[in-house]
């Protein structure tokens, strides 16, 4: 399921599906269509619709070694709309997966292998804080007897993961499924009575930009080292290097994975988990921290980037500014179309929409959202968001005394 917009990821998702958003250089659905493969699945449907070009090209240029066909579902919204997209591809038992969450395969094997004909199967899992999740009751033979959709006060701690097993006789169900109070057609209305699995293994649902850092570090952790051209520089951790990708006298920390044709340096500084993208420049003086960075990233010049995430073809001036963290030592706080939301974090820079540019000596403070198309003028302080195709200028008055 891919047809999502994702409304809580902007600015990122203002110009790609939230299930292009990239994390250990790969966009998130690369990375549970692999674990899909690994758990044995040879054929996928992926349902599309915002910026559907956006995904059917990217996976025509990078083939994940798996048949893929994309389906366009219609205007109506929610999860049961979307499998009924694939009706008529499909006539034996299926597994359906959420685009825009990271998981590893050991989850998808458990509920196809307790799967059993003319049942719904589903992966539930326990979490710290299951009233952001669609919470789950179940009975002493893990049937599941209640469905609440974030809930203020939890009666469980179990919540669904959205990864079903399913027999195609579920679609004649489907068709019969009213609008929810949300007004979308929802697949929960049909899973109370369905066969709980109580999974084990990495799982996390993707619903704000701050969510990625998580997901870069499991996936990161994940991954084996790559080398590729280092020249003079130290690496106390591991790096993934693709093709045609550089270190040039420069000192690495952590884990980093850097994209095809990007250079590191010389005089940059990696520290902790980094994602950094294809074509990126990072040069003399530049710090990255804890970041993801999209493709065509520019950093040339005594930059800082801590605790943020960078969209496609951002350019930062000399000497731009990235802060992250409160002098009060509080959680950094975001507000979003939904209000202030506390991300929980101590540590937040920004999240910079694509093709932004920032004039030298800019700076912006902790939780911010930077619009795409943005022109950050030199000198600039941002203290609050920045709406898409925005230009912030500072009016200076400069003043000559003459003795």
């Amino acid at each position: 399921m891919a047809a999502g917009d994702g409304i809580r990821l902007k600015p990122l998702t203002n110009t790609r599906p939230k299930v292009m958003l990239y994390v250990a250089g790969k966009p998130i659905l690369w990375h549970i269509i692999m674990e899909a493969k690994k758990a044995g699945i040879t054929e996928a449907i992926v349902i599309v619709r915002y910026l559907k070009d956006k995904v059917i090209d990217y996976f025509k240029k990078n083939d994940p070694g798996i048949r893929i066909a994309f389906l366009e579902q219609s205007k109506k919204n929610g999860t049961a709309e979307a499998i009924l997209t694939a009706k008529d591809q499909i006539k034996d038992t299926f597994v359906v997966l959420a685009g825009d969450t990271i998981t590893d395969s050991n989850i998808i094997k458990q509920v196809i292998s307790e799967h059993k004909t003319g049942q719904i199967t589903m992966a539930l899992k326990e979490v710290k804080n299951p009233k952001n999740y669609g919470v789950v009751e179940v009975d002493k033979q893990n049937r599941v007897v209640l469905m609440e959709e974030k809930p203020e006060k939890p009666s469980s701690n179990l919540v669904n993961l959205s990864i079903y097993c399913m027999d195609p006789t579920i679609f004649s169900e489907i068709k019969n499924i009213s609008k929810s109070e949300r007004g979308e057609y929802e697949i929960t209305s049909l899973l109370v009575g369905a066969r709980g699995v109580i999974a084990k293994g990495f799982w996390m649902d993707i619903g704000s930009p701050w969510n990625l850092f998580e997901a870069n570090e499991y996936l990161l952790g994940k991954m084996n080292a790559q080398l590729g051209e280092i020249q003079d520089s130290t690496i106390n951790g591991k790096v993934i290097m693709e093709e045609g990708a550089k270190i040039i006298h420069s000192y690495v920390e952590g884990i980093s994975y850097i994209g095809k044709n990007t250079v590191i340096g010389p005089n940059a500084y990696l520290k902790g988990n980094n994602s950094i993208g294809d074509d990126c420049n990072i040069g003399s003086g530049s710090t990255v921290k804890n970041s993801i960075l999209f493709d065509k990233v520019n950093a040339k010049h005594l930059t800082y980037i801590g605790d943020s995430v960078i969209g496609e073809d951002v350019n930062f001036g000399a000497g731009s500014q990235i802060a992250n963290y409160r002098f009060d030592a509080d959680n950094i706080k975001v507000y979003t179309e939904r209000g202030w939301i506390n991300t929980g974090l101590k540590k937040f820079g920004c999240v910079v929409g694509d093709n932004t540019k920032f004039g030298v000596l800019s700076f912006v403070m902790p939780g911010k959202l930077i619009g795409n198309d943005c022109w950050v003028g030199s000198g600039v302080e941002v203290n609050k968001n920045i709406e898409p195709k925005t230009k912030v200028l500072l009016k200076q008055e400069i003043v000559f005394v003459k003795d």
